[in-house]
């Protein structure tokens, strides 16, 4: 099983940049494809980024691609989200995710079984 914790959320201003972090405690880190979300005030939770367990493929949501940068280190059993020229708009609490279920899409909460407690990251303009 794979336990993880989110952190490196914050305060910025628009056009900063940030990285989270995401810490898998367990044994099997290096089995699970990972994902982030987020769920701004009032909306639903939505997906962000995801990376397959080998780190071989990504996948990110349209309102990120070009500015949102995700990677892995399973020896370090770590995810990390580069987070670039962030907007007033990504203000939210940011999930980290893991899923060991195959056939599922990344971009599908439904896919991960895991979830972490959240970090929020405000970005003021």
């Amino acid at each position: 099983q794979v336990q993880p914790v989110e952190s490196g959320g914050g305060l910025v201003q628009a056009g900063d940049s940030l990285r989270l972090s995401c810490v898998g405690s367990g044994r099997s880190f290096s089995t699970y494809g990972m994902g982030w979300f987020r769920q701004a005030p009032g909306q639903e939770r939505e997906f962000v980024a995801a990376i397959s367990w080998t780190g071989g493929s990504t996948y990110y949501a349209d309102a990120v691609k070009g500015r949102f940068t995700v990677s892995r280190n399973n020896a370090k059993n770590t995810m990390w989200l580069q987070m670039n020229t962030l907007k007033p708009e990504d203000t939210a609490v940011y999930y980290c995710a893991a899923s060991r279920v195959s056939g599922l899409r990344p971009q599908s909460a439904d896919a991960y079984e895991e979830w972490g407690p959240g970090t929020q990251v405000t970005v003021s303009s």
